[in-house]
């Protein structure tokens, strides 16, 4: 198991993309400057809210080698690696350590709606992942994957795989799975961390989540949460979940990963929030309505790039 702890707000970054649809590398980097400036204790690439699935091998690549290059060490970079694959897989995770990668990121092995693979299949295909690389491996226990990893499961993994030691919980009752995940592992789970935007993100720190991977468009917000329960504020931290918790319902439920774009673009760090097609940009009225709730919070995202 590696010897540091990784801890904390680690946002996924937006994959930043001109108004026809290419890749704006520029603006990658700003929106990576932003959201270090706004508190990240490190930043998630090319994850699901990174458009990864919209994404060429070769487009991976250019993202994640002028990330990597522009953090230069200022915060640990995670890198999401998916892939159904083994060998693809482990390859992606090999690069990604040898572009300075922290940690990868990876779902259980998952095809469309109905292609799944067996648990044997599953703890081999981390086997080889971890026999890959000398890095964290965080498994993604996500509703996308369509795959039961029961909480018993995983820390058997984080016990028996040495790499495996990080978990984003993402399933309903993420809590409760977050507690049982620790009481099953012990020291075995290095980071038990929340996901799905902080919509729980309240719940999961008192059950013992240490870290948040949410969406890239206000740390800033989030810190407010995590750094007082760090503290011990409980009541602080509760107060800051209920005053930032419509926006990241807002993002969560309406949406989704444009509303970091959205509100990047609003706020002048990038020139365009554009997603792929065939993606669709939301209703002006839902975009109005995300920016209104972030200006309310006095968000930094609106005034950095200004």
């Amino acid at each position: 198991m590696t010897a540091k702890r990784y801890q904390g707000v680690f946002p996924v970054a937006p994959t930043i993309f001109d108004a026809d649809g290419r890749l704006d590398l520029d603006g990658q980097r700003r929106a990576i400057d932003f959201m270090i400036d706004a508190g990240s204790h490190g930043i998630c690439i090319l994850a699901n809210f990174s458009e990864q699935f919209a994404l060429s091998d070769e487009e991976r690549e250019q993202v994640q080698q002028a990330v990597l290059r522009h953090v230069a060490g200022r915060v640990p970079v995670i890198v999401t690696t998916t892939h159904f694959s083994s060998q693809i897989c482990a390859a992606r995770c090999r690069r990604a350590q040898e572009l300075g990668a922290a940690m990868v990121m990876v779902m259980p092995p998952y095809h469309g709606a109905t292609i799944r693979v067996a648990e044997l299949a599953i703890f081999e295909f981390f086997q080889r992942l971890s026999d890959a690389v000398s890095i964290p491996i965080m498994i993604q226990d996500a509703p996308v994957a369509g795959t039961n990893l029961s909480a018993a499961f995983l820390a058997r993994m984080a016990k028996e795989i040495v790499q495996v030691c990080y978990f984003k919980i993402e399933m309903p009752g993420a809590a409760a799975k977050l507690r049982e995940l620790l009481r099953l592992g012990g020291d075995a789970i290095e980071g038990p961390w929340d996901g799905e935007e902080g919509i729980t993100l309240y719940p999961d720190l008192e059950a013992g989540a240490t870290g948040a991977m949410t969406g890239g468009g206000y740390p800033d917000g989030i810190r407010q949460i995590t750094d007082s329960f760090a503290a011990g504020k409980r009541d602080e931290a509760a107060a800051a979940y209920m005053r930032w918790l419509p926006l990241i319902n807002f993002e969560n439920r309406q949406c989704g990963l444009q509303a970091a774009k959205i509100l990047l673009e609003e706020g002048g760090v990038i020139r365009s929030g554009a997603v792929r097609h065939p993606q669709m940009p939301v209703n002006p009225a839902t975009r109005a309505g995300l920016i209104a709730l972030a200006r309310h919070l006095d968000a930094l995202v609106l005034r950095w790039g200004r």
